[in-house]
């Protein structure tokens, strides 16, 4: 089963091909990362307007890449939401002619759904891993998510909490800013921290007791405030005891509230996925503290990209769903509403 798949969420372009949902044959993305920095963030309308310009392109080298014709493919994927509108219209609309001038069958794929996917993934010619068992907890932290999924098995989801305002990602790309430091802010911030102390400034520690949800906007400004005073004392801003500060703060969060539902749900696996998970503290201490296996993507995995795309779509298409040529973008899409219903015996118990 080989998948041609897409993704325009965002500000990376990418085609992929896959096979059986795991083995990856080509996984192409350009990305605009260099167009946006002098924007500090994602300009949307930059975003689509580039993805008209490089889809095409991309697909193409991922077809060479894999040594395959289109017609040697058994379907399309396209991811269909969340995201930014145009970008998602571009991805889904050239999908879509693709299907139309093939016949190939369609699927639209969440994006969060992709991401967690991405932990089944490996490279043509690498050793096969474990995989993550169920029941699992996925942590998808990136720049326009930070959400808490328990899954009791494929295609079966059960949203714990998410952050009530900024992202992980978004509040990297925020002090980011604030600390002079480059876009995009999770490199940037990782790299200053380097150099710098964590326990050099007491930054708070949002835990929302209660409740799984995550709160980044406190932090943030916090740091704002910090920055303020240093300015206001005609001092040179210590950026890497920030920036440590900074990362050591998210970090704590993000590990204590994932190993707390771990336990909380007898997980027997843990799968951190998104742009963040590239976090060399949060890869590090998660795995350390972790009282199961932990099931991260490679770094070339864990920013947007088609592969994730295409393995989320063979686990649909074996479930059955095949997409007409109608279908809209959903832009603010919940990944509860694609989860697939609990078995009824489990309902009952439950």
């Amino acid at each position: 089963m080989r998948i041609l798949a897409i993704e325009t969420s965002c500000d990376e372009t990418g085609a992929a091909v896959v096979e059986d949902g795991q083995r990856i044959l080509s996984n192409v993305v350009a990305s605009q990362a260099a167009l946006h920095a002098r924007f500090g963030g994602v300009f949307p309308e930059v975003a689509s307007r580039q993805h008209v310009r490089t889809l095409y392109p991309v697909v193409q080298q991922a077809l060479r890449e894999a040594a395959l014709r289109l017609a040697e493919v058994d379907a399309l994927a396209v991811t269909r939401g969340p995201g930014l509108p145009g970008s998602l219209t571009v991805g889904v609309n050239f999908a879509k002619g693709l299907a139309l001038a093939t016949g190939l069958p369609l699927l639209g794929v969440h994006h969060l759904e992709a991401h967690i996917y991405a932990a089944w993934l490996r490279y043509e010619g690498q050793a096969n891993r474990p995989e993550p068992e169920f029941p699992l907890i996925a942590l998808i932290v990136s720049g326009g998510h930070t959400e808490l999924v328990l899954m009791k098995g494929h295609l079966r989801y059960r949203r714990l909490g998410g952050t009530r305002d900024d992202a992980a990602g978004e509040a990297f790309d925020k002090v980011a800013r604030l600390l002079g430091l480059t876009y995009p802010g999770g490199p940037a911030i990782q790299k200053a921290a380097e150099q710098g102390d964590p326990r050099a400034f007491a930054f708070p520690r949002p835990r929302l007791p209660n409740t799984w949800d995550f709160s980044f906007s406190g932090l943030k400004t916090a740091v704002l405030r910090e920055v303020r005073r240093w300015q206001a004392k005609n001092k040179p801003l210590p950026v890497a005891d920030l920036a440590a500060s900074f990362q050591a703060a998210v970090v704590d969060v993000l590990v204590e509230k994932s190993l707390a539902a771990v336990r909380e749900f007898h997980a027997r696996s843990l799968i951190v996925a998104g742009g963040v998970a590239a976090n060399r503290l949060l890869r590090t201490r998660i795995q350390q503290e972790s009282p199961v296996p932990v099931h991260i993507p490679p770094l070339s995995l864990c920013t947007d990209n088609a592969a994730m795309v295409a393995a989320a779509a063979e686990r649909r298409f074996a479930a059955g769903q095949r997409d007409g040529l109608d279908f809209d973008v959903m832009p603010t899409w919940s990944l509860s509403e694609v989860s697939l219903p609990e078995p009824a015996e489990e309902h009952e118990a439950a």
